[in-house]
């Protein structure tokens, strides 16, 4: 029902930007080189949006719905953040807020569900049993929630020293739906809301094969913050307290190894560098960490993706962000909220990329008129870069040197930010964008990971001098 708006906003506003191009403002540059995409826009294109495009259809709510608080914000902010978040799907697992959960430790097992069956088919390895698992975990505010994680063993027995080690496969979800996550899928089967990089790579097959327990958190949380590491990191974690709290003696001294790449590579960033001060109970388990492709600064993915074909992508990361952040939510204007409460909210993965043929510039759906040069922006971007923290566990980094949307830069800034910091870590650029760096950088980065479980010490390339 709120399609038909949504597209006449759009086009309202495509048509006001048909003769309005990206420029500068006339007055002084700002002191940072900006790209010509991530300038304002001339103010009487941004004020003409909310003349012309009404407000959206937020529902009034006399309590705000627990998955939707946070302290510090207004009322009608809180509204807007709840119209923004996923439509139930009518599981409980997914969909229930435990009434308890301020009185729980994070990691706490709040309910667990036998999945052998259907994971064990789309896996295609012999596996022993899988089960997800249901925990408490915090969100970026310092809220309780809850997060879902599956927990793979495999039929294969493991012939090394020590307890059967563990791999966290953070598959990237790249979605915003709860049905759009890796556990629905390994509890559900395959469907049209499946991500292709749920099971390929084929990372929980060979780790499986191996002898590993592999853990597929769903690291978006039960907001499904696409894109927000701090998130993804805390329910990462909290997964690997959730398995040892449930077999502590299969699984609580075991070491863990993460690995994901692109939206994966978010989450397994995020793990990094809040383990030392979130989890510091695991960081004598946890051994290694492999991302690839990873989207570290998101002030250089805006600039890459913003008005162009990306655009659809750079949009359903902001949402993401924002569910974890609603001050993003209150620069919107009426346009931006007729987005963010439509079917968009619910979106998975290519689903999202409709936005892209419109190429229409982010700027027209904030009342802000500079919103990537922002207060507002300038947090987030630190935010979620969090450059002043040291990464906790050895780093494998690598990037394709030819990528578009995700620049290299970015990655190359990661290796040397930890690298001051005294991190040990290694870094590989390999011929290739996005997808073909995956597939050629894929094999060393499975070897550097299968040494690090296998109780090999990881060696720096940090120079020292």
């Amino acid at each position: 029902m709120r399609r038909s708006p949504i597209r006449t906003a759009v086009v309202v506003a495509a048509i006001a930007l048909a003769a309005a191009p990206v420029v500068a403002p006339s007055h002084a540059e700002p002191a940072r080189p900006t790209p010509p995409n991530l300038r304002p826009l001339p103010g009487e294109v941004i004020d003409g949006i909310d003349e012309v495009v009404p407000p959206a259809d937020v529902p009034r709510l006399k309590r705000i719905p627990q998955r939707a608080q946070a302290p510090g914000y207004s009322h009608a902010t809180l509204e807007l953040r709840e119209a923004t978040l996923p439509d139930p799907i009518g599981d409980p697992m997914f969909d229930r807020w435990p009434a308890d959960l301020d009185k729980r430790e994070n990691g706490d097992v709040l309910a667990t569900r036998d999945v052998t069956g259907t994971t064990g088919f789309l896996v295609t390895v012999p596996i022993r049993s899988a089960r997800m698992l249901k925990f408490r975990s915090t969100d970026v505010q310092g809220q309780p929630i809850f997060g879902t994680a599956t927990v793979i063993e495999p039929r294969e027995a493991w012939k090394g020293d020590g307890p059967r080690p563990i791999l966290v496969n953070n598959v990237p979800i790249n979605g915003l739906g709860t049905e759009c996550t890796a556990g629905y899928t390994l509890t559900n089967g395959f469907s049209d809301k499946t991500n292709q990089t749920d099971l390929f790579p084929p990372t929980t097959q060979l780790a499986l094969s191996r002898g590993y327990t592999v853990i597929v958190p769903d690291h978006e949380g039960p907001r499904q913050a696409y894109a927000e590491p701090t998130l993804a990191g805390h329910v990462v974690l909290d997964s690997v307290r959730a398995a040892a709290k449930y077999a502590p003696k299969k699984y609580a001294d075991s070491r863990v190894a993460v690995t994901g790449y692109s939206g994966g590579a978010i989450a397994t960033n995020g793990t990094a560098k809040v383990l030392g001060e979130y989890a510091p109970d695991l960081v004598d388990r946890m051994v290694g960490a492999a991302l690839g492709g990873v989207p570290a600064d998101f002030r250089i993915l805006a600039g890459a993706m913003n008005a162009n074909i990306a655009t659809g992508v750079m949009l359903a990361g902001t949402l993401g962000v924002a569910r974890e952040r609603p001050e993003i939510l209150e620069m919107t204007n009426n346009l931006g909220e007729w987005l963010a409460t439509s079917s968009f909210k619910d979106a998975c993965g290519s689903d999202y990329g409709i936005a892209g043929p419109l190429q229409l510039p982010a700027q027209v759906l904030s009342k802000d008129k500079d919103p990537f040069n922002s207060e507002v922006a300038e947090k987030v971007y630190r935010a979620t870069q969090m450059p002043d923290t040291k990464s906790a566990l050895p780093l494998y980094i690598y990037h394709g040197t030819q990528e578009i949307w995700i620049p290299v830069q970015g990655a190359r800034n990661l290796y040397a930010e930890q690298c001051k910091l005294g991190a040990d870590a290694v870094y590989r650029e390999v011929p290739g964008e996005h997808l073909s760096a995956a597939v050629i950088a894929y094999p060393e980065a499975m070897d550097w990971l299968d040494a690090r479980l296998q109780g090999k010490p990881a060696v720096s390339e940090c120079r020292t001098s």
